[in-house]
């Protein structure tokens, strides 16, 4: 199986929409903010069960990772810890703004497939699942770019069925932070914080129900990202 510093081709991109990107000194302005971010993420305390870390540490298969919009300030971090001798691909907007996401994720590591990230139409999943036989994982956005919060959409769970992979349930609890006013309530970690990390692993055979699985995808993903204060800081 491909790891990360196997060359493979790029992955098939959607031809449907035009396609934007950044380059040139517009690339270059977004330097500062990738190493603030690194460096941001890398002051993060993260605790993380036994349990929830073998499932996040899964690495013989590609798996199909969700989280909610509003955990994606983590993504990068994530995955370096945990997954760093794998390549993922995310998918993201051909639009202009999904431009500058797109040279943001290049940035800290990541890879992307360029389509309709709202509607994750047909041909962004067969991008998606071609990345996926080609032994990689990718990382979804369950709620997708644009709502509505906690809302799980199909999309994923399509491409996960049809490339035959695991999906992996990622959820954070932060001990300090802020979280913002957007559609998401996008949350950002109170720098040298702590972060508990809850993961679940959902076997491909659990997909099968074309009628139910979204709807207890959704409810398991809710149970591990709680908007509640409920991390306790431990007492030192």
């Amino acid at each position: 199986m491909p790891d990360a510093s196997t060359p493979t081709a790029p992955p098939p991109t959607p031809t449907a929409v035009k396609v934007h990107a950044i380059h040139g000194w517009k690339r270059v302005l977004l330097m500062p903010v990738s190493w603030l971010v690194r460096l941001w993420n890398a002051s993060l305390r993260f605790e993380i069960s036994p349990e929830s870390l073998k499932n996040i540490s899964k690495v013989d298969v590609p798996v199909a990772m969700m989280v909610w919009h509003n955990r994606l300030f983590l993504g990068s971090e994530i995955f370096r810890r945990y997954r760093a001798n794998r390549r993922v691909y995310c998918l993201i907007s051909a639009s202009k703004d999904g431009a500058w996401i797109d040279a943001y994720f290049s940035l800290v590591g990541m890879q992307s497939v360029r389509g309709s990230s709202s509607r994750l139409g047909r041909e962004a999943v067969t991008a998606l699942v071609s990345v996926m036989k080609d032994g990689h994982d990718i990382a979804i956005t369950a709620d997708g770019p644009r709502g509505p919060r906690y809302e799980f959409k199909p999309g994923g769970l399509i491409v996960a069925r049809r490339a035959h992979s695991p999906i992996l349930l990622i959820g954070a609890e932060f001990s300090a932070g802020k979280q913002l006013g957007s559609w998401d309530g996008f949350y950002l970690p109170r720098p040298f914080s702590r972060v508990r990390l809850k993961c679940e692993l959902v076997a491909n055979e659990e997909l099968a129900d074309r009628g139910d699985s979204a709807v207890r995808l959704q409810e398991r993903l809710r149970a591990i990202n709680p908007d509640k204060k409920t991390f306790i800081p431990r007492v030192v």
